[in-house]
């Protein structure tokens, strides 16, 4: 169970996941080795599971991103699992989701450009044994969130 300290730490993390342990022990009004211990503990029980650079994947030369919603043949649990385990690792895939409702899944996939979206389609979805559907929407832009900051308190 975490705590409102706990809070103040995933909240200062989430802004900045490079914060020192002393400027998380300010922001949460607490020593450094009450930050360093709770860490510990935070990452033990999996509320924290890592830090993750900010990466702007435009920069990169991927100029095309998309939302694919995907619909499987069916829904037996080891074509479910086959599908869940396979695609986080295709090329340019930035996210999966598991869905419920009409679609099973949802992919947030990345491209140099539209040639190479559809070649991750025809390539990864079009021949795979278990989709039945797909349908790809362009992202023309992405605002990330900071509603888990407000959640926090």
């Amino acid at each position: 169970m975490i705590d409102d300290t706990d809070r103040l730490i995933i909240r200062a993390l989430s802004a900045n996941a490079r914060m020192s342990g002393s400027a998380l022990a300010a922001a949460a009004g607490v020593a450094e080795s009450t930050v360093s211990l709770r860490l510990k503990r935070l990452h033990a029980s999996g509320v924290l599971r890592g830090y993750h650079a900010d990466v702007d994947i435009a920069a990169l030369g991927m100029t095309v991103q998309a939302l694919i919603s995907i619909r499987l043949v069916s829904i037996v649990r080891e074509e479910v699992d086959r599908f869940r385990r396979e695609a986080p690792n295709w090329p340019g895939v930035l996210a999966l989701f598991h869905m419920g409702g009409v679609d099973d899944f949802l992919l947030h996939v990345a491209a140099p450009n539209a040639s190479d979206l559809r070649d991750f389609v025809l390539e990864n979805l079009a021949g795979h044994p278990a989709v039945a559907h797909t349908e790809t929407n362009l992202i023309f832009d992405h605002v990330a969130g900071r509603g888990l900051e407000r959640l926090l308190g």
